[in-house]
């Protein structure tokens, strides 16, 4: 918990340096939060330990950012974050969450109007006092709007990526405690939905209760770190609010019970409706107490035996939203989703040659590290300034060095591609005689997320009629509880990527998650190839990949619908080129 709170501060620390227009420093500190975002052991642990020196070993921490987490575990703040703060005392994180608000115009905001927070942005967007300033605009108060609706629509919904980390920690301490047998993650975190709000977890304890264990652990689990408010503690039941902004409730069940509960915590309210109606018809009663015929109850301790005694096969968590999957179970025609740990490789990694933190070796050793059999190096090209986008004699020296590379390894493959960006009308910001010379081409839309739906779908068709894009990266461009997805005819994206073989990507970012759930299985539908990707900037973030293939699996997307399950010899047979 204690690396959350500091990739935190240390983000914050670079939007209020963003907004002094202060160079470098931003960057640092956003590497600095990205790698204690992804470290596994706590920091306080490694300063316990070894002191100022370990922390120094973190990815991206130098001296002065190690000095500062040791203050943090010192005295619990940051002199030189509350500094910054004092001069610009706004809910930072709240406004630039808005699209088109980034920190240098939350400054101007602040400093022209007084806007504090997104109810001050919200109003002086509606009285149009924003339009008026240089540099907004009509059309960049209209995007606030938009972006501001879009936000409270988002408000209690958190990214799948950062609440699973925080739920298994949880589950972890429970697991841990004296004569717990088992504890489940349930809810629409178990569905892996791409952004939850709230957490469940489900117990068995070797103690009735009201015994002295039950009573222990209820305290436990509503005295960890970070709970800041206590919603309720039972005999059976505890809820609580951590810091993070979720809710958190334990239920303790006994075993008998414990695959109805497990089934009725799990699955969406339209599958378990539908779950219950198969049940009534059967002359039964399921509830989250156990599936009963009268006053009986039936063999109820697992879901497979729940699923089992309604002629179901057991449905995996991911797809249980009454979309087909019930009839399917009942058919016996599920499909074999993807498993986790299935892939490969990873296709899409950027390197410290285009502004990420990592070099070509270092991913190449993670990638090793993960049992990869290959990794792809897909570095933006010269188009995209927020990043060193590389041009083409640049690409060319990136290239030089992956063949040095190469020259080490046996059994394993870098590969050489990019990330260019689709212009608005469908080019390719690179040119095809550099495109030619790389094993791979993934396209993107990465400006003018505003173009409407004709001219944005006939900019993405012309980019996958390119013989050398081989890949569409985050084909809808949505950033989660940030953007909506840029418009699009999907259904010409998808007959076009058909006809073209081009490959969508789905994008294991936490705020990408794109595709969709609905878009892959459509994309299905056309006989589409997919991959899923981490689009990491640093390697500790390899572990998306999860995610990637958790959206895999709510899209009912098997092993032959992804690229990068196979093998690299098949892998590369999948490319126009080959």
């Amino acid at each position: 918990m204690l690396n959350q709170d500091l990739a935190k501060i240390f983000y914050e620390i670079a939007d209020l340096l963003e907004a002094d227009r202060v160079a470098f420093k931003p960057l640092a500190y956003r590497k600095a939060a990205m790698s204690l975002e992804a470290a596994e052991e706590n920091v306080f642990d490694l300063y316990k330990t070894g002191g100022l020196k370990a922390l120094e070993d973190i990815p991206g921490v130098g001296i002065s950012i190690a000095e500062k987490i040791e203050e943090f575990i010192k005295t619990g703040k940051i002199a030189y974050y509350e500094e910054l703060r004092r001069g610009l005392p706004i809910n930072l994180e709240e406004i630039t969450a808005v699209e088109g608000v980034g920190p240098k115009r939350a400054k101007v905001l602040y400093q022209k109007l007084g806007i504090k927070n997104l109810d001050d942005l919200e109003a002086a967007a509606k009285n149009h006092k924003i339009a008026k300033l240089a540099g907004f605009g009509v059309t960049s108060e209209s995007n606030i709007l938009q972006g501001i609706d879009f936000q409270r629509r988002s408000l209690g919904r958190f990214l799948l990526g950062t609440i699973l980390p925080r739920a298994r920690e949880i589950q972890k301490m429970v697991e841990q405690f004296s004569g717990v047998k088992i504890v489940e993650i349930a809810g629409s975190l178990r569905r892996r939905k791409e952004t939850i709000g709230d957490v469940d977890l489900l117990a068995i304890i070797a103690a009735r209760p009201g015994h002295d264990a039950v009573k222990q652990l209820m305290d436990k689990f509503t005295t960890q770190p970070g709970v800041e408010k206590i919603w309720g503690k039972g005999a059976t039941k505890a809820s609580v609010r951590l810091s993070d902004g979720f809710d958190v409730d334990l239920r303790i069940l006994p075993q008998r019970s414990f695959g109805a509960a497990l089934q009725y915590f799990t699955g969406s309210k339209e599958h378990n409706v539908a779950i219950r109606r198969i049940a009534i018809g059967k002359g039964l009663k399921l509830s989250e107490y156990g599936l009963f015929r009268g006053a009986k109850m039936l063999p109820s301790s697992t879901e497979e035996v729940i699923y089992q005694q309604l002629g179901l096969e057991w449905i995996p968590p991911e797809i249980r939203e009454n979309e087909g999957e019930i009839q399917a179970a009942k058919a016996g025609k599920l499909p074999k989703l993807i498993e986790y740990g299935s892939l490969k490789g990873d296709l899409h990694c950027h390197s410290d040659w285009d502004g990420g933190h990592n070099s070509i070796e270092e991913i190449a050793q993670a990638a090793i590290a993960r049992g990869y059999e290959y990794v792809g190096i897909a570095d933006h090209t010269k188009q995209l300034s927020i990043e060193r986008g590389l041009d083409e004699k640049e690409l060319q020296k990136r290239n030089v060095e992956i063949d040095k590379l190469n020259k080490k390894y046996k059994g394993f493959r870098i590969l050489k591609g990019c990330e260019a960006n689709i212009k608005n009308d469908g080019s390719i910001d690179i040119d095809d005689s550099a495109l030619s010379q790389l094993d791979f081409v993934i396209a993107g839309v990465h400006s003018s997320h505003k173009l409407d739906k004709e001219a944005q779908t006939k900019r993405v068709l012309a980019a996958m009629a390119n013989p050398n894009v081989d890949i569409i990266s985050h084909p809808t461009g949505r950033l989660l509880k940030k953007r909506e997805s840029i418009e699009l005819d999907m259904e010409k994206v998808f007959a076009a990527a058909a006809k073209t073989g081009t490959i969508l990507e789905i994008n294991s970012q936490p705020m990408r998650l794109d595709l969709n759930d609905h878009n892959i299985r459509r994309a299905k539908d056309y006989g589409i190839k997919m991959v899923i990707n981490t689009d990491v900037h640093v390697i500790e973030h390899m572990h998306y990949a999860e995610y990637g293939i958790a959206q895999a699996r709510r899209g009912w997307a098997t092993k032959e619908d992804i690229i990068n399950v196979h093998p690299l010899e098949k892998l590369m047979s999948y490319f126009k080129k080959n």
